[in-house]
C-alpha cells in the first residue's frame, strides 16, 4: 500500500518544472493531487505528463492565476467545495521577471507571486489543512506516517538559500530605484523562509508543520525564460533535472522522519542556516503584517 493512500495534496506550479515533478512524486506515493495551473489547458496538460509516468495516478486540475488575489480566493473555495482536507500543500509557484509588471490588485508582479500567492493561499486553506491533521485519511493510515503513529499535514515553501539579502520593508515591492529581477527576486526568496518560520510558529500545537525548501538550481525549466542571458545558461548547463531537486520537497511532504519538524529551511535533506533578517523573528511578523493588509486579512 503507497505511504499516502487516501491523503489529498495540493501542489502549486505544477504544470512544469519542479512543481510537477514534486505532484508526481506525490501521486506516485498514492496522494490524490491537485495539479494547479495558471489556466485550465496547462493544468490538464500537466495531468497527461503526469499519468505517462504513473498511470494509476488520482488527479484533479484547479485553474488559478496566483498573480491576482482574486483567482486566489476563488481557487480556494473551489478546492474545499470538493475537499474538507489537505493533508499537503507545496507552494511551487514562482516567477523572474525581466521589466516591471503591476497586477490587477496594483501589486508588482513578483512579489504577488512569489510572496502574497504563498500567504494568501496558505491562509486560505488553514481550516481544511487542521482537519486533515486532526482525522486520519479515509483508510484509517496516517499522512506520510505508520497507522498509529501522531497525525501530521504538511506545508512545503519552495524557496531559496538567500545568502546577504536584505527585505526592504518600506519597498517590498521595488518601487524605488531601478528595476531588475536581480533586485526584486532574492528578497522573496528570504520572505518566503520568513513566512515559513511565521506559519511554523502560529501553527504550532495544532498538527500542521511548515518548512521551506532550497532546490538549487533546477535545469530546463520555465522559470527563467523571461530573463534569459547568462543565468538561464548557468542553470541549464549546471542544474539538477527537476526530478531530482524535487526529492528534498518530497520528503519533508511524506516522510515520518519530518512529521514533527517545522519552522526550517533544507537542501539535499539537510538543514540549513538562516543568518541575517531570516533569524529575526520581529522582521517576519512586520512582514506578516505587511502581507495580512494587502491581501485585507485580519
Amino acid at each position: 500500500m503507497a505511504s499516502m493512500d487516501g491523503t489529498v495534496a495540493l501542489v502549486t506550479g505544477a504544470a512544469s518544472g519542479l512543481g510537477k515533478a514534486v505532484a508526481t512524486g506525490l501521486a506516485r506515493e498514492g496522494a490524490l493531487v491537485v495539479v494547479v495551473g495558471r489556466s485550465g489547458a496547462r493544468a490538464e496538460e500537466a495531468i497527461k505528463g503526469i499519468r505517462l509516468l504513473v498511470p494509476d495516478a488520482r488527479l484533479e486540475p484547479l485553474t488559478c492565476d496566483l498573480s491576482v488575489q482574486s483567482s486566489i480566493r476563488a481557487a480556494a473555495a473551489e478546492f474545499l467545495s470538493r475537499h474538507d482536507r489537505l493533508d499537503v500543500l507545496v507552494n511551487a509557484a514562482g516567477v523572474f521577471r525581466k521589466e516591471r509588471h503591476v497586477t490587477p490588485d496594483g501589486l508588482e508582479l513578483t512579489f504577488a507571486t512569489n510572496v502574497m500567492a504563498y500567504f494568501l493561499l496558505t491562509n486560505l486553506l488553514l481550516d481544511a489543512l487542521k482537519h486533515a491533521a486532526a482525522v486520519p485519511p479515509g483508510d484509517g493510515g496516517v499522512s506520510g506516517r505508520p497507522s498509529g503513529a501522531a497525525r501530521t499535514s504538511r506545508i512545503v515553501n519552495i524557496a531559496s538559500k538567500y545568502g546577504n539579502t536584505k527585505l526592504n520593508l518600506d519597498d517590498l515591492q521595488t518601487a524605488k530605484g531601478r528595476y531588475s529581477y536581480l533586485r526584486s527576486t532574492p528578497p522573496t526568496m528570504l520572505a518566503r523562509v520568513l513566512l515559513t518560520q511565521e506559519f511554523a510558529e502560529r501553527l504550532h500545537g495544532s498538527g500542521v508543520v511548515a518548512n521551506a525548501v532550497h532546490p538549487g538550481l533546477v535545469k530546463n525549466t520555465s522559470l527563467l525564460l523571461d530573463v534569459g542571458g547568462p543565468f538561464r545558461w548557468i542553470t541549464n548547463a549546471l542544474g539538477a533535472p527537476a526530478e531530482k531537486a524535487a526529492d528534498t520537497a518530497l520528503w519533508l511532504a511524506t516522510s515520518g522522519e519530518t512529521a514533527a519538524v517545522s519552522g526550517k529551511l533544507w537542501a539535499k535533506r539537510k538543514e540549513l542556516p538562516t543568518p541575517g533578517m531570516g533569524s529575526d523573528p520581529e522582521v517576519r511578523k512586520r512582514l506578516w503584517d505587511a502581507c495580512s493588509h494587502l491581501a485585507g486579512l485580519p
